[in-house]
């Protein structure tokens, strides 16, 4: 499977998501906050009509300045970063060079709702490790181990990991 934006996010919010997800185990038809997500977004999407289909991603708006992607909740700001990054570096190589702007619906641990991102060539290198950290997960045997973190009551998975 060609690395995408919601395995990336989900590989630095938690590698077991990542896996699980990558292996076809979908349990996110089960979670109302994921419904939410869902539904505010398309309703933003039908409102300006915006989001591109590009390969194996989906991209929320492109302007002449920023790739913008919108968030229902700050709630893991990193792992929204870097799937942005990983946005921004598929269309670098497609030759569009942009920065990268997260808007919030919800905010609760960032001070704006807005976050202004760019792909510097220390954030690449980074990023092409996380990958290759992501393919060599999804090949591997074992399912990785559960985070036990108290964001863990929310996920899809919480039922599939602590049953």
């Amino acid at each position: 499977m060609k690395v995408n934006g919601t395995l990336m996010n989900y590989y630095i919010h938690c590698p077991r998501q990542c896996y699980l997800f990558g292996n076809r185990i979908n349990l996110e038809d089960n979670s109302e906050d994921v419904k939410i997500g869902r539904v505010l977004h398309e309703e933003r999407a039908e409102d300006k009509n915006t989001e591109i289909a590009l390969g194996n991603i989906k991209l929320d708006k492109l302007t002449k300045e920023y790739l913008i992607e919108v968030k229902k909740s700050d709630a893991d700001v990193e792992a929204c970063k870097w799937q942005l990054l990983l946005y921004l570096k598929i269309l670098k190589d497609k030759g569009i060079v942009r920065k990268g702007k997260l808007e919030f619906i919800e905010k609760k641990k960032t001070p704006k709702k807005t976050m202004i991102l760019e792909l510097t060539p220390e954030l690449e290198i980074i990023l092409e490790k996380h990958v290759k950290a992501i393919d060599e997960l999804l090949k591997c045997d074992e399912v990785p181990p559960v985070l036990d973190k108290s964001s863990c009551k929310k996920c899809a998975y919480y039922e599939y990991c602590y049953i």
